[in-house]
């Protein structure tokens, strides 16, 4: 699977409603501006991965690397 601001996006989105909070809530409990869990749920494409880091451990997960479908990658930049 490939990292995309959609997927971020969908997943906050997703874990946000399961847990009944708000944008503002979120915000407050992740310790980040309400700016900044906007910018995640509008697909922002540059996001400082540390302030990421902070809104998922809330949810038990973190940024990772994950490995690259070299295929597609290489369709793309042809």
């Amino acid at each position: 699977m490939e990292f995309s601001s959609e997927l971020l996006k969908k997943f906050l989105k997703e874990k946000r409603s399961q847990t009944n909070l708000t944008q503002p809530q979120l915000a407050e409990k992740a310790g980040v501006g309400l700016r900044f869990i906007r910018d995640i749920e509008q697909g922002k494409q540059t996001l400082r991965m540390d302030k990421v880091n902070q809104v998922l451990q809330l949810f038990g997960h973190e940024l990772a690397p994950v490995p690259l479908n070299r295929k597609k990658y290489l369709d793309e930049t042809s």
